[in-house]
């Protein structure tokens, strides 16, 4: 029998190739790939304004201050594959591609629930922001078929109305909705005789995931947080990625699996780790939005 001893490097390289993927996460975030602790970004928290003058007479300057905004890159996911010695063996070369294809696979999804989970970091927005009668309201909204294009406008005209429209047109607008409301999109899309616009030519998301309407990029995901859905203007949230150690794996012969003893196993482990951390920048605050969901 042959035997095909695993090649590290192909294994890397095809694990790479899945965390370099277009996501939906890469698309809407701004990400910063850096090997510092802490990414330090500003902004003009008091800025200069126009005042009347009057000829002859003195003008007063305006007060120009800046604040500074921290990115800290500390929380960590980590992931641990052991394969028995004798599995590493009578698996195929192709079996090893197929797990390292799933390795960054199962990265890429971890961080993009880790995005969907900050939600308590988002502006509210619940059934008295749908019917323009309140705001930052907390109170679910049940989403159908029949108000999914109410919700879409609603949010736009919050964003427009916090003066986000130069952001929205040199950004865009997006939705990551639950399957339940891609569907209730998708069926009022169907219903007014209009076909989904592919976006992958753009981001390279396939439209079963993605595709634009209403001015808008809609994303389908399965790692919402239950009752919360992610929209708003692209590129307002920040999330940093440790370079180090992002796509990176380390092979060691006979590791200890246990947790509570350090005796070796025979064979071999594959360990990987993503380092990151998240900003939601002060002066953006109404620009990514908590829908609340029912």
């Amino acid at each position: 029998m042959a035997i095909t001893i695993w090649n590290k490097y192909d294994y890397v390289q095809k694990m790479r190739d899945r965390i370099a993927a277009p996501t939906t996460w890469t698309d809407v975030m701004d990400v910063k790939y850096s090997d510092s602790y802490s990414v330090i970004n500003g902004y003009a928290s008091t800025e200069p304004a126009l005042a009347t003058g009057t000829r002859g007479t003195a003008y007063a300057y305006s007060q120009f201050t800046l604040t500074a905004e921290t990115l800290t890159i500390s929380s960590v996911q980590q992931m641990a594959i052991f394969i028995d010695e004798a599995d590493r063996y009578q698996q195929t070369y192709v079996n090893q591609m197929n797990i390292a294809d799933y390795h960054g696979k199962k990265t890429v999804e971890k961080i993009e629930s880790l995005v969907l989970a900050q939600h308590t970091n988002w502006k509210d927005f619940g059934a008295t922001d749908l019917s323009n009668t309140g705001a930052d309201d907390g109170t679910a909204i049940t989403v159908s078929a029949s108000n999914i294009d109410d919700i879409i406008r609603a949010v736009k005209r919050k964003l427009y109305a916090n003066n986000g429209v130069d952001l929205a047109v040199e950004n865009g607008i997006f939705f990551v909705w639950r399957a339940v409301d891609f569907e209730f999109l998708e069926a009022f899309v169907q219903a007014n005789g209009f076909t989904e616009a592919d976006i992958s030519l753009k981001n390279g998301i396939p439209v079963q995931k993605a595709f634009r309407y209403m001015g808008v990029d809609h994303y389908l995901s399965n790692s919402h947080t239950t009752g919360h859905v992610f929209c708003g203007i692209k590129k307002m949230g920040e999330i940093g990625i440790l370079t180090g150690t992002y796509g990176k794996v380390k092979f060691i012969e006979d590791p200890p699996i246990s947790v509570t003893t350090n005796a070796p196993a025979s064979g071999l482990g594959i360990v990987s780790r993503v380092d990151y951390g998240f900003d939601w920048p002060t002066q953006r605050t109404q620009f990514f939005i908590d829908l609340n969901v029912a």
